[in-house]
Order: C-alpha cells, then structure tokens, then sequence
C-alpha cells in the first residue's frame, strides 16, 4: 500500500458520511491553509449529470495542444487517486501527493470533514503552489454545494446535460437537479450551457438572470454539429469545421462543443483552428465507450472479438449508450453489467434492449453498496434483455465466448466496476 493511500485511509474516517453537501468545512480548512482558491489561474468550473469529465478532457486536450499549461481536478478516480489530479499536464506523482494529504490533515486538526471535501483542498493548495496557464474544475455532486464551488470567480461556467441522478442528495425532479447544478453559475461569468431538457434549461435561465450571468447556449448562442466526416462549430465569434472528437458517439459532438464555446469565451487564451483540431483528436478519457484492444481479458475473448467498456450508471447514460450501439450493425452485442444499488437498473438498461443480445450481471466486488447480481437480472428481463448471472468478469467473458462469434461485448454500469475492470486489465 502507497503512503498516500494510507492517508486516504484515514482521512475517510473524519465525516461519518461520504456525502454531506456543504460548503462551510471546507471554507474553514481553506482559511487555515491560506485560502488557496484564491491564488489560481482563470478556471473553468463544469456541472452537469453526463458529460462533464468528456468535456474537461476536451478542454485539456485542446489548451495542451495549443501549448498551454493545464491544472485539473476530476472524480472519481478508475484505479488511482492520482488520477484525479493533473499539474501543468501530468498526475501528481506520490511524494507530492503524500505530502499534500499529510499538510491538509494537520491543518483539519481531527474536525469533521468530507473525504472529498479535503481532498479538492489538497488540489487547491498543489494548484496555487505549481505555475500553469489554467484550471479545469469538474464538480464531485451538483454544484451549488459541491467542495469546488468557492471560487471567488472563474473564467467560465459550463453545465453539460442535467438528467435524474443521485436523487437523494440533490432532489427528485429535474428542475430540483439543474438547480443545484445552476449553483456554480457567478454574476458576469460566461456560462455555456450544453443541451438541456426545457425544465432545466427554464431554471438555469432563471438563476443566470436572477445573478447577473451571461448565458451561451446550445443552439442559441452556439451551435455544435456533424458535417460531412467531421462536425460544424458555430458560435459567437468562431464558425469552425473541425474534425469528431476521438471520444466515440454522437453525444460527445455536444460535449466537445460546451468546450469550444468555453474556449471561445475566453479570449485571453489563443487557440488556432489548428490547435482545436489537434485536440479533438486525442482526447484522453478512459471508460467512457472506450475500446480495450490488449490485455488479459481482451486475450480471454476469440480473435476478431471486440470488447468495449464504459462506466455509465444512469438512465440518461443509457439512451446514450444506446445511441451508439444503434450505429453497431455488424455483429452481436453482448453486456457485461455491474452496479450499485443507489443506481435504476432498469431505466439504466431500458434503452439498451432493442440492441442487447444477452446480459451477464456481477456483483462489484469490494464495493460497499453493490447491486446484487441476481436483482440485475431481475432488472434486464423486465425490460426484455435475456440475463443471467456471472461470479465474475471473466466468469463472463468465458460464458460469452461460447456463443457463435464474433461479436461485441460491452461492460458497463458503474465507474467503480469500470475501474475494476481497468485494473484488471492491466
């Protein structure tokens, strides 16, 4: 076990609760370590349900290409922590990191605290401490009380699409949702705002009025679309013919569009067509439709099999999903499906059965709150997907191989199994 995991550890055990939306904890730590946040480069803070991890690796992609250093903070991690903090383009390696949880625990002084509330500050603290150009700031739950949102002001807002998710902590309705989302909006801030459905989109125009934020809508103020063997980018001051971004499905023209308009919205930073294009083409962003081309699973399925996985978990990630699997003609889809049981497993698979031959369900292993794999099963046949159970992933891998090929296997359902899967993979 690494130092830093160790300190991970413990700083799990400061707040009997993973979750419990407050800005004041942090606020206080903040103020003991210097106030960090305020001494960052221009930020682009980013909220949403689906989206936003896509659209800040878009971000970083094209700001990398166009020779600027670039800060991010993202969650959760796959198979690192390290991986949710980037400095000036790399992860932080472990002595910086240890060091950082180390200084962050000391200046807690035992006081209760979210794990993910003093973890943003250890980034906020590595981010005022290591020269860069900009930060990119990706929400950890909402938005009006997530540990990101006490910047003083940053350059740009986006929230990317708002569906039904972590009901529990953030309201049972859309509207109640895009509110919490709309909470990182400030007065004079550019906000983009990705496609929404009418409810949310009427709340955070609501909100944007109410402070004072100018709005740049999809559709509106800017329009991102396919055109020919590559998409149109439409906005205020650039009009853009760009390649698709490398993150596969139509859904990520969107995203990748949120990010041009930030982009566009801050004119400070320049970025040539060049630039933006080079960008586009390597965005880095593991589990999300993301195919496995070698490794030990891979090696576990007939040659000329694919497999893909992607850590979706809800409704809305499974229409979009099945967005792409519409586009999947020629050969079966077979899922290989683990979640937990705060997710709806069967608005997750719903729009996936027209597609979906058959479904193998897990049990996450070492997860708290799995969802049991039989109640998967439960879930798939109600909405018409034939299912039964695997012991594991590879358990499934060897069933599915039985079966004539060669087809695509999917794996998805969580970002924790997601993780799983990769570290296995490995």
């Amino acid at each position: 076990m690494l130092g830093s995991d160790r300190v991970l550890q413990r700083l799990m055990a400061l707040h009997p609760k993973k979750i419990d939306l407050s800005l004041g904890r942090i606020e206080r730590l903040l103020a003991a370590l210097g106030n960090p946040q305020d001494r960052l480069p221009p930020a682009v803070h980013v909220a949403g349900t689906n989206g936003k991890g896509s659209t800040v690796a878009t971000l970083r992609a094209c700001l990398e290409a166009a020779g600027y250093r670039v800060h991010a903070y993202t969650s959760p991690h796959l198979v690192r922590f390290h991986e949710r903090i980037r400095l000036a383009g790399k992860l932080i390696d472990e002595d910086a990191l240890l060091a950082l949880l180390k200084e962050c625990e000391e200046a807690n002084r035992g006081a209760p605290i979210t794990f993910f509330e003093i973890t943003t500050a250890a980034a906020f603290l590595a981010f005022a401490r290591m020269p860069a150009d900009v930060v990119l700031l990706e929400t950890g739950l909402g938005g009006r009380l997530d540990a990101t949102n006490v910047l003083p002001g940053p350059g740009a807002t986006a929230i990317t699409p708002v569906s039904l998710d972590h009901q529990a902590f953030l309201g049972d309705t859309i509207a109640a949702i895009a509110g919490e989302k709309a909470g990182i909006l400030k007065p004079g801030v550019p906000a983009i705002i990705g496609p929404q459905r009418d409810e949310a989109e009427a709340v955070i125009e609501a909100r944007a009025s109410e402070i004072g934020a100018p709005l740049f809508r999809n559709q509106r103020e800017w329009h991102c679309e396919p055109r020919g063997d590559g998409m149109r980018y439409e906005g205020a001051r650039w009009q853009l013919d760009l390649p698709l971004p490398s993150l596969p499905g139509r859904h990520q023209i969107a995203n990748a569009g949120i990010a041009i308009a930030c982009l566009e919205q801050m004119p400070e930073f320049s970025l040539s067509p060049a630039a933006l294009a080079e960008g586009l083409r390597h965005i880095d962003w593991p589990a999300r439709m993301q195919q496995l081309t070698r490794g030990p699973l891979v090696d576990a399925l007939p040659q000329g099999w694919q497999l893909w996985l992607d850590g979706g978990h809800n409704p809305a990630a499974g229409e979009v999903i099945a967005n792409v699997a519409k586009g999947w003609h020629d050969r079966p889809l077979d899922l290989v499906v683990g979640m937990l049981n705060t997710k709806d497993a069967s608005g997750f698979l719903r729009p996936l059965a027209p597609y979906a031959c058959t479904l193998y369900a897990v049990t996450i292993p070492g997860e708290e709150n799995p969802h049991p794999a039989a109640e998967i099963v439960a879930s798939a046949r109600s909405v018409g997907i034939p299912a039964r159970e695997s012991k594991s992933v590879d358990a499934a891998l060897h069933d599915i191989a039985q079966q004539p090929g060669p087809a695509r296997v999917l794996i998805c359902g969580s970002l924790h199994f997601a993780g799983i899967v990769l570290a296995d993979n490995s």
